[in-house]
C-alpha cells in the first residue's frame, strides 16, 4: 500500500505522455499532407533566426507592454518547469525535494528564483486578462475571435493562474512542515513569496498541513499534465511549434515571389522550337494544379504556419486592407486554414483515407472577397512574432482562381488583356503611346 501513490502517479504520467504523443503524431501527419518544399538551405541563417525570434522573442518586444509581459510569462513558465523534473522523480520514487541534498545553496537560489518568477507570471497574466476582457483591446474582439478562440485565450490565462497559485500554495504548506521538523519534509529551499502566505495555514495541525501540501502537489502536477494535453486543442501549440516554424521560415526578401514550376515548364515548352507541342511538360509529366484551392495544395510549411498561429492579431492590426474595413484578416486566413486541416485530418481518421466531403478551403472557409482585398504588401508577414506567412497562402489561392478558374476580378482581367494585346496595362495601342507628345 505504501507504493500505491507512486504507482498511481506513474500511470497518470505515462498515460498523459502517451496521449500527448498520439496527438502530436496526428498534427505531424496533418502537416505532412502538404506538398514537399525544401527549406534546408542557409542552415546558419535558419538557426540564427530561430534563436533570435523564437528563443530571444525579438519580435515580441516591438509592442513594449505586451511584449515585456509575454517575455516574463515565457521565461517564467520555462524556468519554473525545470522543477517539474524534480516533481516527476519525487512522484515516481516517493522522495521529497530529491535534488536538495545534491545542490545545496544552489537549490535555495533556484527555489527563490522560481517563486519570484511565479509571482511575476501571476501579475502578467492578470494584466493580460484585463487587457482582453476589461480594456477590450480591439484586436482581441474581431469577428474571428468569437466563440472558441475567445474561450481558448481565456482558458490559457486561467490555467496559468491556477498552476502558479498551486505552486506557491504547495511551497507555503511545505515550508510550515519543514519548520515544524516533520519527518520526510527536509529543510530545503528559500521561499520569498510563499512565506508571505503561510499565515493562512499557520493554525492548522500537522496532519491537516500534510493533507493540504499533498493536495496542492497532486493538483499542481495533474494540472501541468492536463495543460500539456490541452495544447493539442489550443492556439498555444505555438509553445512547441514556434521553434521549427521560425527555423523553416522563408528567408527570401519580403518582396520576392516564387516562380510556379509548372508555369515555368510550360513557358519553356512554348519557347523551344524542337519541343513536342503535345507534350505535357518539358519532362513529360502531367502538370500539377495551378495554385491552391484546399489545404492539400499548400506546402507543409504553410500548414505548419497554420498550427503555429498564436491568434495574437498583430498581422491583422498592421494589414492596410483590414484597417480600411475590408473583409480580409490575415489572422482569419491562418485560423481557417488550420480549421480546414483539422477537418481533413478527422476525415482521414474516420475513413482511413480522405473521403470527399464537398468542401474545400476556398469558398467553404475563405471567400474570394478576402483574397482579392490583399495588397500583397507583406505587412502581416513582417508583424508576425513567430514568422508566419499568410500572404503565401493568399497568393497561392489567387493563382488558382486566375489560372484554373479564370476568376480574377474584371479590373485585373482587363489589365492582363491589355498587357497581352498592348504590352502595357493601359487600353492604348503601343503604336499610340507617344501621341501625348504631339500636344506639347
Amino acid at each position: 500500500m505504501a507504493y500505491l501513490p507512486n504507482i498511481f502517479f506513474a500511470a497518470l504520467l505515462f498515460g498523459s505522455v502517451f496521449y500527448f504523443r498520439r496527438n502530436l503524431l496526428f498534427i505531424k501527419r496533418n502537416i505532412l499532407l502538404g506538398k514537399a518544399i525544401d527549406r534546408t538551405d542557409h542552415s546558419k541563417a535558419r538557426w540564427a533566426n530561430m534563436f533570435r525570434v523564437a528563443f530571444g522573442q525579438s519580435k515580441m518586444v516591438s509592442k513594449p507592454i505586451s511584449g515585456i509581459l509575454h517575455v516574463i510569462v515565457y521565461i517564467g513558465f520555462v524556468i519554473i518547469n525545470i522543477e517539474l523534473l524534480e516533481i516527476i522523480l519525487d512522484g515516481l520514487l516517493g522522495t521529497h525535494r530529491l535534488f536538495a541534498p545534491f545542490l545545496g545553496e544552489v537549490y535555495n537560489f533556484l527555489i527563490a528564483s522560481f517563486e519570484i518568477l511565479a509571482a511575476l507570471v501571476l501579475v502578467a497574466v492578470v494584466i493580460f486578462w484585463l487587457r482582453r476582457n476589461a480594456l477590450k483591446i480591439q484586436r482581441f474582439w474581431k469577428p474571428e475571435m468569437k466563440g472558441w478562440p475567445k474561450k481558448d485565450a481565456d482558458n490559457i490565462l486561467y490555467f496559468e493562474i491556477v498552476l502558479m497559485s498551486l505552486f506557491l500554495l504547495m511551497n507555503a504548506t511545505d515550508l510550515l512542515l519543514q519548520n515544524q521538523g516533520v519527518p520526510h519534509y527536509i529543510k530545503a529551499g528559500v521561499f520569498p513569496i510563499s512565506q508571505m502566505i503561510t499565515p493562512l495555514f499557520a493554525s492548522l495541525s500537522v496532519d491537516n498541513l500534510i493533507i493540504l501540501e499533498r493536495t496542492f502537489w497532486w493538483l499542481h502536477i495533474t494540472g501541468i499534465l492536463i495543460f500539456l494535453n490541452y495544447l493539442y486543442y489550443s492556439k498555444h501549440l505555438h509553445i512547441l511549434l514556434a521553434f521549427p516554424n521560425t527555423f523553416f521560415a522563408n528567408l527570401d526578401p519580403k518582396g520576392k515571389f516564387k516562380n510556379n514550376k509548372t508555369v515555368t515548364e510550360e513557358v519553356k515548352l512554348m519557347l523551344d522550337p524542337n519541343a513536342d507541342p503535345y507534350a505535357a511538360t518539358v519532362d513529360g509529366n502531367v502538370p500539377e494544379k495551378f495554385g491552391a484551392s484546399d489545404v492539400t495544395d499548400l506546402s507543409w510549411v504553410q500548414l505548419m504556419n497554420a498550427y503555429t498561429c498564436t491568434e495574437c492579431g498583430r498581422c491583422s492590426t498592421e494589414c492596410p486592407a483590414n484597417q480600411t474595413g475590408k473583409l480580409l484578416s490575415p489572422r482569419k486566413i491562418m485560423m481557417d486554414t488550420r480549421d480546414r486541416l483539422e477537418e481533413v485530418g478527422k476525415n482521414i481518421n474516420k475513413n482511413g483515407v480522405f473521403q470527399d466531403d464537398g468542401k474545400q478551403l476556398l469558398d467553404s472557409y475563405i471567400t474570394r472577397e478576402e483574397l482579392w482585398a490583399c495588397t500583397s504588401c507583406n505587412a502581416c508577414v513582417e508583424a508576425c512574432p513567430v514568422g508566419i506567412d499568410p500572404l503565401s497562402i493568399i497568393m497561392d489561392m489567387r493563382q488558382y482562381l486566375v489560372m484554373e478558374q479564370s476568376a480574377a476580378p474584371s479590373d485585373l482581367n482587363n489589365m492582363m488583356s491589355n498587357i497581352e494585346n498592348n504590352g502595357a496595362p493601359w487600353p492604348f495601342n503601343n503604336q499610340d503611346r507617344l501621341l501625348w507628345a504631339n500636344d506639347n
